[in-house]
């Protein structure tokens, strides 16, 4: 399997994670989508990483690989690496009050997220995956 290969299947995995994102915050399931939009977030950047030919790190959040890296990608997707760095550092902060709640408080993921932490996460994490999608359409 090569880089482009496995960046066509963190892309597909990233596109099922905001598939069920959307889903979760229809039914109300804030905490899900906050989850799945780290997740969808964390595959896009690495497909990204792997387009141009970087192996992501095994961690979750690589917006500080991004910026490391940014002049390795095209100038357009340059522009947007301070942003995706930034979605990319939110999301992972979130990632395990979103699956446990806050356990010093006792407070259940339920009660830390309300609707309009989900769509900007939801939002935000779509913007991240438009922008991948297109860099592997001109790595083709």
């Amino acid at each position: 399997m090569n880089n482009i290969e496995l960046a066509r299947s963190n892309i597909k995995q990233a596109e099922e994670r905001l598939k069920h994102a959307r889903e979760a915050l229809e039914s109300g399931n804030y905490p899900y989508v906050i989850r799945q939009c780290q997740e969808a977030v964390e595959l896009a950047l690495k497909a990204a990483l792997r387009l141009v030919g970087i192996e992501p790190p095994k961690w979750h959040d690589v917006g500080p690989i991004l910026r490391r890296e940014k002049n390795v990608f095209p100038k357009w997707f340059q522009d947007h690496t301070d942003e995706l760095a930034s979605v990319s550092r939110i999301l992972r902060r979130e990632r395990e009050p979103a699956l446990y709640g806050d356990e010093e408080t006792g407070m259940p993921p339920e009660e830390l997220y309300a609707r309009s932490d989900a769509e900007k996460a939801l939002k935000d994490s779509e913007e991240v995956l438009t922008l991948v999608l297109k860099l592997l359409s001109s790595s083709l």
